[in-house]
């Protein structure tokens, strides 16, 4: 019977190669393949075997002996290192047979260990989730569409395996893939690769995407770059005096930022929303202290601009936290009650701070038509005279934004933070200036028209959960 056999090797190692693959060598008629890969055969051939090589680069070539013995009524079998069909031979055998209408050869493949199969085992557990291999070699696939599939692993958060990373020709493709992975993930994402995997000069590397150095990398390894949840971690000890091993590991979901109890359905959304949110982000790499306020403007919005426009002092939403923190920050002043209903109120008896809005006091609608001015700016006025000390919260009002400051200048008041968002088309912009003066003061400003109460109390909010930043945790007091 006209027969061809394509059969995966696996990495190299006997102990590797299935039974399946060692009987139908030990069968066949004629072997062909890579000369590199015959020692790997050599031992289970029968006598008389044909072994044929075509060379390096020849792959053409070699299906087309292939055929040609198969013709000759002899059970062939093409060799492959790894599984024959990832970057392997049986695509080629599978498209010559439709090329040449052979219907009366009988094609099968017997399936291998992949190197990144093998690397994975080796390194601990890095694919428990979703993966992909890329490979980086561009004879046959152009650099730029390579790098569309780069950028689409790394933006989709896939465990991806590397492979012809390097060669003598080939030696920045590796580095620009590192640049690329490191706009979307974390330095501290596990990568691991391993030389000569299976073989007798096996070497195995674990380390993070940002420490990664391409220079260690040849053509016979294999790369491995976790995803978002994949992490370092070390065995037990094997004796008392004795160290575990590092290992990757890679969880089955996407749940280890969630092992926490009495999570509450609305808290789970928004922790979810928070995720999507930063997968998203352009630039996610800020400060905790930037990142979190951001996090809370873009879910209450669905506005990524905030990127641009949101502005704080350095360390501001960290400031003003520790005087929530030691307790010197027990008031919180807002220019209107929407801006004051949106702050969270199991946030605010949790802290035992108290909010205040004065904008429809009876004193406040007095003191603005005697003194002919707005009522933001009068209310304002109240609050400075009984909470000096307070964080001002400004969602809508650009008169009360410069109350703020004419009060400041005059001593009058000296707020633990500013939150200014004033949101329209009148001073907005001015007020927003006005308020940067004030440089003693931590301050998180909306930049530009926009803004709004339910912004300014969201960033109140955050201010409020900033030791939940962290572990990115938000909506406890939901």
């Amino acid at each position: 019977m006209k027969k061809i056999i394509i059969a995966g090797l696996g990495p190299g190692s006997p102990e590797d190669m299935t039974p399946a693959v060692l009987h139908a060598v030990s069968q066949a008629d004629a072997v062909v393949g890579y000369k590199y890969y015959f020692q790997f055969v050599e031992p289970y051939l029968k006598e008389g075997c044909e072994c044929v090589d075509t060379g390096m680069k020849k792959e053409r070539e070699r299906a087309e002996m292939a055929f040609q013995l198969a013709l000759q009524e002899k059970t062939v079998v093409v060799i492959s290192s790894g599984d024959a069909g990832i970057y392997g031979m049986a695509p080629l055998i599978y498209e010559m047979q439709q090329e040449q209408a052979a219907a009366d050869v009988e094609v099968t493949v017997l399936p291998g260990i992949s190197a990144f199969q093998k690397a994975a085992s080796l390194l601990g557990a890095p694919i428990g989730h979703d993966m992909c291999i890329i490979s980086l070699s561009d004879l046959m696939t152009p650099w730029s569409l390579i790098e569309r599939r780069i950028r689409a692993a790394a933006v989709g958060d896939f465990v991806t395996a590397v492979y012809n990373p390097k060669s003598h020709g080939r030696y920045w493709q590796l580095y620009r893939l590192q640049e690329l992975f490191l706009q979307e993930r974390s330095a501290d994402t596990p990568v691991g690769y391993v030389r000569q995997a299976g073989r007798d000069d096996q070497q195995v590397k674990l380390t993070t995407l940002g420490a990664f150095d391409p220079e260690e990398v040849d053509m016979f390894t294999v790369v491995l770059i976790g995803n978002s949840q994949s992490y370092i971690s070390l065995t037990p000890a094997p004796s008392p005096k004795g160290e575990g091993r590092k290992i990757f590991i890679t969880p089955r979901g996407y749940y280890r930022e969630e092992k926490q109890e009495d999570v509450k359905p609305g808290q789970s959304i928004m922790m979810e929303s928070f995720r999507t949110i930063l997968s998203e982000m352009q630039h996610p790499d800020v400060p905790r202290w930037r990142l979190w306020p951001l996090l809370h403007a873009i879910h209450t919005t669905v506005d990524f601009s905030m990127e641009d426009c949101l502005w704080m002092d350095e360390r501001a939403t960290e400031l003003i936290y520790n005087k929530v923190k030691d307790g010197t920050l027990k008031h919180i002043v807002t220019d209107v009650t929407m801006a004051a209903s949106g702050i969270r109120k199991g946030a605010l008896d949790r802290l035992g701070i108290q909010v205040h809005c004065y904008i429809n006091d009876a004193k406040t609608k007095q003191m603005a038509e005697e003194k002919g001015i707005t009522r933001s700016q009068a209310s304002m006025q109240q609050a400075a005279e009984q909470y000096p000390d307070a964080l001002y919260v400004v969602g809508n009002a650009p008169t009360a934004l410069f109350e703020i400051c004419d009060l400041v200048h005059k001593g009058k008041l000296h707020p633990a933070g500013i939150i200014a968002a004033p949101v329209g088309f009148v001073h907005v912009c001015e007020s927003k200036h006005a308020v940067k003066t004030l440089r003693h003061i931590p301050k998180l400003i909306v930049e530009g028209r926009k803004g709004g109460s339910n912004l300014a109390a969201t960033l109140c909010n955050a201010i409020l959960t900033f030791d939940d930043a962290e572990c990115l945790s938000p909506g406890r007091d939901i």
